[in-house]
């Protein structure tokens, strides 16, 4: 009955040769082009029917298990026999790639994987290196990585009536072609390559209207004197943009641009002759953008499923709400959406737009609707280097797809933002302090304050003033000079007057800068509740949830003003919601610690303990954490506990007290009281 269904969709499959393939770790299977096996350098063939060979490549790069429906879903369009026809090409795998001492086909419970962790997989290998980071692959590895590239993902791999195959088929594609080029570019990038031209055809072939390529290539003509070349490139790009909707005069510019750089460059070498031509990667090196924001672009969700029911394009509405709540944020430079709902509808992808547009990052995802649930596919990649620096999958039951979908908008545009933050914070610590721009010095400040030490929050303070120096409009490096005040002040660092005037001095810098972005309403609510101005705190940093409610820090400072001096209740739904928009902050001891005094406040001191334990065990948890940790299990009755995390902060701060803490903290009468009560029956001073 089965060879009866197969027959009707299968090609013939040719009898499969008697010796093992993939049986030896010298085995290569390639798939940049037709998927092609060799062993020892000699040829093997694959069946020949496509799903055979389709179910081979993407259980070769599944990260995990699949689960069989998923793979049924995936190659077959309402078969009669959907199970049937995957365990017959399961069969026709495991003839090829099994050997008598071994199974690769795994299948387990209702999940399929293969084990080919002995073989050479060319997309494997240049995914392993994107991942590892293009910037520190050396030019000879980068080379040996451009050699994989015999065409196309899976070439002539389509399969009919497989539309979910065949969007996975599209989507690696891209993926690939972006790796290919970024190679390609830092090849470029090197500058000790002699193929360096070809290097760049190469990637103008995979990249045809990214400005950066024209830009290197129209600038190396100019220098080599080759100006009927340039001119002829510039015809014909001005044409393929033009018969693209797009823009030519940007390259016209850059062409103008070079041939100027050139004559001066060459009354220069007049004067001195014996100075050699710049290399190519000069202009590589130079391109980078002196704007103090990275830039983004969001690319509508791809959808596949059941309609929702409304007409709306969900995948699309999606897209539209996280552009518009990273926007809110003011932290990054966002593509707006008509630009990107234009490229789309294009059919032009991710990878390329992201080129096109030259920004930083971009965020693709995919949305599949079934009967009762909905699954969102997201990622965030670097578009020059095509890594993929964080991708998740959020499955839902569809009670409310638009409540969902908030929801879901919510946690992407969280991650985003954390993701790029803490990327470009450790980007800034590498580049030497003097070569700095406002963005850089400001993430470089970032990495220092969240060290929270006296000597890191100093470094902190250094690299915001000079953030502010190169751009006095940067209302983040404002904020963080405010941040670092405020530590001064509320760790007992400095004299706490001052400090408290220059936090709120900073704050208003802040505002004044940019009143829309939430970090300055966020700064001041915190430099209004060291002045003791509760009620004003509250209000500020509403303003800054109202501005963006995906803001986790906004919400965590609303839990902190709430647990130590205004309503206890209203702390703790704002702490779980900070951590839930965050869940990796540089701050969760804080967000967690918040929770806990709460919960103090409230009497539920065993609650309170324990998420008090938590905050302490976070790293950089400072003195004040470890002291609601042992306050905490006092009023708890686990005196003997708390007397362990007393001890650890009187290892770096012997003459640590009640005091410090209850002053640092700020609290109401009632809650001074309890933790006073709890210090007396801790023995502590």
């Amino acid at each position: 009955m089965v060879s009866s269904v197969v027959g009707s969709v299968e090609m013939p499959v040719e009898s499969h040769n008697p010796e093992r393939i993939l049986r030896s770790s010298t085995c290569e299977v390639r798939m940049l082009g037709p998927l092609a096996a060799s062993r020892d350098g000699n040829a093997l063939k694959f069946p020949a029917s496509r799903k055979v060979r389709a179910l081979f490549a993407y259980l070769a790069l599944a990260p995990k298990a699949v689960q069989r429906t998923q793979l049924c879903e995936l190659l077959w369009d309402v078969p009669n026999d959907p199970r049937g026809e995957l365990r017959w090409c399961l069969s026709k795998i495991r003839s090829v790639i099994d050997g008598p001492d071994r199974q690769r086909v795994e299948a387990r419970d209702d999940t399929v994987r293969l084990d080919l962790s002995d073989c050479r997989i060319d997309v494997l290998q240049v995914a392993a290196a994107v991942k590892d980071g293009v910037e520190k692959l050396d030019p000879e590895r980068l080379r040996t990585l451009v050699e994989l590239f015999g065409g196309d993902f899976l070439e002539g791999m389509e399969i009919e009536r497989s539309p979910g195959f065949n969007n996975w088929l599209v989507a690696q594609r891209r993926r690939f072609r972006a790796c290919h080029a970024a190679f390609l570019e830092h090849l470029v990038k090197d500058g000790s390559d002699d193929d360096a031209l070809v290097h760049l055809d190469r990637w103008l072939d995979l990249a045809p209207f990214d400005q950066r390529v024209h830009k290197i290539l129209l600038e190396a003509l100019a220098r080599r004197g080759r100006i009927r070349d340039g001119e002829e490139h510039l015809a014909a790009t001005s044409r393929l943009f033009e018969s693209e909707g797009l823009d030519s005069r940007p390259i016209r510019d850059i062409w103008r641009a070079a041939r100027e750089k050139t004559e001066v460059a060459g009354q220069l070498l007049a004067a001195a002759p014996t100075t050699p031509p710049p290399r190519i990667a000069s202009e590589v090196e130079t391109t980078g953008t002196s704007s103090h924001r990275a830039s983004i672009a969001v690319m509508p969700f791809g959808e596949s499923g059941a309609a929702l029911g409304s007409g709306r394009d969900a995948g699309g509405a999606l897209a539209h709400d996280v552009i518009t709540r990273l926007a809110k944020l003011r932290s990054l430079f966002v593509i707006a959406q008509g630009t990107v709902f234009a490229l789309h509808q294009r059919h032009i992808g991710s990878e390329e737009a992201g080129r096109m547009l030259n920004v930083d990052y971009v965020v693709s995802g995919s949305m599949q609707r079934q009967s009762d649930r909905i699954t969102v596919t997201v990622e965030l990649a670097e578009t020059r280097t095509a890594r993929i620096i964080w991708a998740e999958i959020f499955n839902h039951r569809r009670t409310d797809a638009f409540v969902v979908l908030d929801e879901i908008g919510n946690k992407i545009v969280a991650s985003v933002a954390s993701e790029i933050e803490t990327i470009e914070r450790n980007r800034a610590i590498l580049r030497p302090p003097n070569s700095l721009n406002a963005w850089e010095s400001y993430h470089r400040g970032l990495w220092h304050m969240y060290r929270f030490s006296m000597a890191d929050n100093e470094r902190a303070q250094h690299f915001f003033e000079t953030a502010i120096r190169l751009d006095p409009t940067f209302s983040r490096a404002h904020a963080g000079l405010s941040f670092t005040h405020f530590q001064n002040a509320f760790q007992g660092w400095a004299k706490r007057g001052p400090e408290v005037d220059r936090a709120f001095e900073a704050a208003g810098q802040s505002l004044m800068a940019d009143d829309r972005d939430p970090a300055a309403h966020w700064a001041m609510g915190r430099a209004l509740w060291l002045r003791g101005n509760s009620d004003q705190s509250v209000h500020e940093l509403g303003q800054s949830v109202d501005l963006s409610p995906n803001f986790a820090l906004a919400h965590y400072n609303l839990a902190f003003v709430h647990s130590t001096n205004g309503d206890p209740g209203a702390a703790i739904p704002s702490s779980d919601y900070s951590r839930n928009l965050s869940p990796f902050d540089p701050m969760l001891f804080g967000m967690l610690g918040a929770r806990a005094m709460a919960l103090v406040r409230l009497e539920r001191f065993d609650e309170a303990a324990e998420w008090a334990i938590k905050a302490a065990a976070r790293p950089n948890a400072f003195a004040h954490i470890h002291a609601i940790a042992a306050y905490s299990l006092v009023l708890a009755g686990r005196v003997e506990e708390a007397r362990e995390y007393m001890a650890s902060i009187h290892k770096t701060l012997p003459h640590y007290g009640v005091k410090d803490f209850v002053t640092a903290m700020q609290f109401d009468a009632l809650g001074a009281a309890m933790f006073r009560d709890a210090a007396k029956r801790l023995g502590a001073k």
